[in-house]
C-alpha cells in the first residue's frame, strides 16, 4: 500500500498528488489530509477512478484508504 502525505496542502494539490501516485497502479493507498476540501475532493476523484474509500478521523487530521 503506497502512503502519500497531504497534509498543508491545499485543493488541487492532493488529487494532483493521488492522480500521480495511481499512475503506478496499485490496489491500495493510503493519504493523509488535514482539511475538509482536500478530503471530499480526494474521496471523489478515488470513487471516480474504482476504488472504495475509507475514512477515519483523528483530531484535525483524516487518512483516506482506497482500495480496488
Amino acid at each position: 500500500m503506497k502512503k502519500l502525505d497531504a497534509r498543508g496542502l491545499s485543493c488541487p494539490e492532493p488529487v494532483v498528488m493521488i492522480r500521480k501516485a495511481m499512475q503506478s497502479g496499485e490496489d491500495a493507498y493510503e493519504m493523509v489530509v488535514d482539511n475538509h476540501a482536500a478530503k471530499e475532493n480526494v474521496t471523489r476523484y478515488a470513487e471516480h477512478q474504482g476504488y472504495t474509500v475509507t475514512v477515519s478521523e483523528e483530531g484535525s487530521d483524516v487518512t483516506l484508504t482506497m482500495r480496488k
